[in-house]
């Protein structure tokens, strides 16, 4: 049986017990919180877990790095929404220690797609297109300052009231523990 098939036969078996009744809430965060977050396995329980978010508490924005890549793309926008539309007024940016895109270099990971079998032609195309390649696959040196810089990015955003809290954290994936970047 394939994973698909295995996840599909355990949700048919979660929808039939009635299982999902346990995590009803409402699309509005209790705690008025988002969370800007590294996509890293690691984080999934720990994170909710060792900051006392449970289900309906707080809106979780995960993507590579936890970072904003693009001042007007999703993930501004993902959190131009939970403000104006879910009435979150505090913002979160975690970041963690020993993350995968500390030291990710743009060359090597378009070295793996032409071994991959992705064409070089296709990666100068979306050149072409006007992507900045190296500067979209980029990594951070630092995770420390990779907060700091997404916390200026989404403070000084012309479309985020200037009433909106954005503080900045580094969280230890292996105990939870959060060191504070900026307040």
């Amino acid at each position: 049986m394939s994973y698909v098939e295995q996840m599909l036969a355990f949700n048919k078996e979660f929808v039939e017990k009635k299982e999902y009744e346990k995590f009803t809430t409402t699309k509005y965060p209790d705690k008025k919180v988002a969370v800007l977050s590294c996509m890293d396995t690691r984080l999934t329980e720990l994170l909710p877990a060792a900051l006392d978010f449970k289900n309906g508490d707080v809106k979780i924005i995960k993507n590579a790095g936890g970072v904003i890549s693009h001042p007007f793309g999703s993930v501004m926008r993902s959190l131009l929404v939970a403000v104006y539309e879910l009435g979150v007024s505090e913002i979160f940016v975690i970041g963690h220690y020993d993350c995968g895109m500390q030291g990710l270099h743009p060359q090597d990971m378009t070295s793996k797609m032409l071994r991959r079998g992705i064409k070089q032609e296709d990666i100068e195309f979306i050149r072409y297109c006007g992507v900045d390649v190296d500067q979209w696959l980029k990594g951070f040196d630092d995770p420390e300052e990779s907060v700091r810089e997404t916390v200026r990015i989404v403070s000084t955003h012309p479309l985020i009231p200037k009433d909106v809290a954005v503080s900045g954290f580094l969280i230890d994936p292996e105990t939870g523990r959060m060191d504070v970047i900026s307040r």
